[in-house]
């Protein structure tokens, strides 16, 4: 369909406006991270010269070695384990059929709308029965258990898009299920599951509340929202640029691995809205 020019151009517009809209904030703050202090003025935008000694700053004083490197080991202990599991029971909900299986179906989704305040409380003090407060095991397992309703919704539609022709061949085949699983669902669910797992790390890697709850007295195992928050908590010897420069660190991983996921997670979200 031939769109005619005065739209396109009124939708490149809007389109372009949103963009400058939605980079201007961290444009504006990685601006600030970058202007040394004896060179900030107020309202600057774009300084005279460039400098990283905010980041160097902030590095020293956040210790984001430690934090970011327990980042990455939570998320991708997160994501590892969420995948398997919603690998698995998005199969189970889409193709096998057992008793009790919308019943299971509809408890299971009731995570997707229980805050995490509500379970905070009880999670600290089952962990620490368990003796598993300030390890990384406090911070992967609960979010491993929260981040498996979506999961499983998840995978259940993305199974749901696979033609039923494909199963019964590989049955006819002399398949198992767990074969079919494996050989048929998974591959050609990829950009689903590729999509699933960049919004899992997404969630965890900005996870804070548990950190703050869980892991209080072991700055080994803290993650990096939860030393950015030391910045945003200090009243004495506040400097913007350096919290500034605090924030971009944390972001930053995030910014990389969705430019290197971007065209799987569009496709992966394009793929979920499309029923064959």
């Amino acid at each position: 369909m031939n769109v005619p020019a005065r739209e396109r151009v009124f939708g490149y517009l809007v389109l372009g406006i949103g963009a400058l809209l939605a980079l201007y904030p961290f444009f504006s703050i990685l601006m600030l991270a970058l202007t040394p202090a004896k060179e900030r003025q107020p309202g600057q935008l774009i300084p005279p010269s460039f400098s990283f000694e905010n980041f160097a700053q902030a590095w020293e004083r956040g210790g984001f070695g430690s934090a970011l490197w327990s980042s990455v080991v939570v998320a991708v202990g997160v994501v590892a384990g969420a995948l398997l599991v919603s690998i698995l029971a998005g199969y189970a909900f889409a193709v096998l059929r057992f008793p009790g299986k919308p019943l299971i179906m509809a408890v299971l989704l009731v995570g997707l709308i229980v805050p995490y305040e509500g379970i905070i409380v009880p999670l600290y003090f089952l962990l620490d029965g368990m003796g598993l407060l300030n390890t990384y095991w406090a911070l992967i397992l609960p979010q491993i258990a929260t981040s498996v309703p979506l999961g499983v919704l998840w995978m259940r539609t993305a199974y749901g898009n696979v033609p039923a022709s494909l199963r019964d061949a590989a049955s006819i085949d002399g398949a198992s299920k767990w074969r079919t699983l494996w050989q048929v669902y998974v591959p050609i669910s990829q950009s689903g599951i590729a999509t699933l797992g960049t919004l899992l790390f997404l969630y965890t890697w900005n996870e804070f509340l548990m950190a703050l709850v869980l892991v209080p007295q072991n700055p080994a195992v803290q993650t990096a929202p939860l030393a950015l928050s030391f910045f945003a908590g200090s009243t004495r010897n506040f400097d913007p640029g350096v919290t500034a420069a605090a924030a971009v660190i944390v972001a930053l991983p995030i910014l990389i691995v969705y430019v290197f996921f971007q065209r799987r997670f569009i496709s992966g979200i394009a793929a979920g809205a499309v029923k064959e």
